[in-house]
């Protein structure tokens, strides 16, 4: 998990440095579409729906906060 992680947020950096403007970084929208999709294949392996929910949730907060941070420091 740790070596997925990693490689996640080290390709985080391309979208922080193309993306035109600081109100891209959070997408609503996408962040629920990525939640959902994380609760359906958790029924699907038969893991409770709210627990990869939480976990997401952190992981998309996380992830968002650190593209912020990428995206202010391409932006000096």
């Amino acid at each position: 998990i740790v070596a997925l992680l990693a490689e996640r947020f080290r390709s985080m950096g391309a979208p922080a440095r193309i993306k035109p403007s600081r109100d891209q970084v959070r997408d609503e929208w996408r962040k629920a579409d990525v939640i959902a999709k994380a609760r359906a294949a958790a029924k699907a392996e038969g893991l409770d729906e709210a627990i990869a929910e939480a976990l997401y949730e952190n992981l998309v907060e996380t992830s968002i906060a650190y593209e912020f941070r990428r995206f202010d420091a391409t932006r000096g």
